[in-house]
């Protein structure tokens, strides 16, 4: 098991809290995002091409901590940008932790080494380490030789030092079982707590749009890459629920549930996820919950929705679908996502229609 009891047992009884009151939709993860500056130009990322004066913006400790006690979720992922650059990060940790909620603070780790000392060891802090595939791989996505025996080496440190630490993976075209099931044994022999793992999604702001996998060729690699798993005996960890991880080898047909992962950054509440850049923001968290038409998203309802599986849309789905199907659940948990036969039968993808086109965006990212 790769989360901790503690985490387990606040967040199921979150979760039933709210199937207890009738809340058709409540918020799991709050997105947090307090700068979009990073000391990285990844190629799957279209962050780091708005302005300067758009790169220097920052929320306050006072809009963070307010951020989390609007939306209420159980667990905090602090993401960006490189949010180890901001300078009151460890005062907004401490804060977010200060209110138990289970803060996953994600890293290149370029700076944690430098970092480290700002924090203390608790089972409320994760360092969520971003490592694109094995060292080539990595290297490659972010356009930087060398980041992935610097984030390695800050990991075993991590980890060392008493930690939570996990890694934070996604897969992009041209990568092969064999080698991701490589990677998932360097992450074990790591120490890690586990591996978040999706496919990547190839959203407006990407700079570079050929790099993601398309939605079928995603379950097939992902199938083979749990059949490895299986045939070696791996026992690799990972930081989601099972029936995801059946979901990304084509085993459950599910729809996106993106109210679970709301989105504050330095716009205000993204509508309606934090990959889709041009649909607006809101006022508050409130404002976002009951005034976005969420009906006009997800695959089949918007075309630029149709190739995402990512795990901040869909990993909700599969948290509501495991309380309704225990059993499914506890089934795939022992035994893993089923690696052969027939798939699920897909979301059909939306027709083509006025204003699904995706908006094209000036790069600003020198290699």
């Amino acid at each position: 098991m790769a989360v901790p009891l503690i985490q387990s047992y606040r967040v199921g009884r979150y979760i039933i809290g709210q199937k207890l009151r009738g809340n058709r939709r409540y918020p799991l993860v709050l997105m947090l995002e307090p700068l979009f500056r990073c000391n990285l130009a990844c190629a799957g990322c279209g962050k780091i091409d708005y302005p300067d004066e758009v790169l220097d913006k920052r929320l306050s400790v006072e809009e963070c901590i307010g951020a989390a006690e609007e939306c209420g979720a159980p667990i905090v992922s602090i993401a960006g940008g490189e949010p180890l650059i901001h300078k009151d990060m460890p005062e907004i940790v401490a804060g977010l932790i200060e209110r138990k909620r289970f803060v996953y603070l994600c890293t290149n780790a370029l700076l944690l080494k430098k970092r480290m000392g700002d924090y203390q060891p608790s089972p409320y802090l994760t360092f969520s380490v971003h490592l694109d595939g094995n060292e080539h791989r990595h290297d490659d996505s972010v356009c930087q030789p060398g980041t992935y025996k610097r984030a390695a080496m800050a990991i075993r440190e991590a980890v060392e030092n008493g930690f939570r630490v996990t890694v934070n993976c996604t897969l992009f075209q041209g990568e092969g079982a064999e080698e991701v099931a490589g990677f998932l044994d360097d992450c074990k022999a790591m120490g890690v707590e586990g591996v978040t793992i999706s496919p990547g999604f190839n959203y407006e702001r990407a700079p570079q749009q050929e790099v993601f996998i398309k939605r079928q060729a995603s379950r097939q690699l992902f199938r083979d890459i749990f059949r490895l798993g299986k045939e070696r005996k791996a026992k690799w960890k990972f930081n989601q629920s099972s029936l995801f991880l059946d979901f990304l080898a084509g085993n459950q047909t599910y729809q996106c549930t993106p109210w679970g992962n709301p989105t504050r950054n330095i716009f205000g509440w993204q509508k309606p996820c934090y990959l889709l850049v041009s649909e607006g923001y809101a006022p508050s968290f409130r404002a976002l919950m009951e005034e976005t038409p969420w009906e006009r998203y997800g695959v089949g309802n918007n075309s630029k929705c149709d190739q995402c599986q990512v795990h901040s849309g869909f990993e909700p789905t599969a948290v509501n679908d495991t309380f309704a199907h225990p059993l499914k659940a506890l089934k795939v948990s022992l035994f893993g996502p089923r690696t052969r036969g027939p798939m699920a039968p897909d979301m059909p993808a939306s027709p083509p229609g006025p204003g699904s086109e995706r908006p094209v965006f000036p790069l600003r990212v020198e290699r």
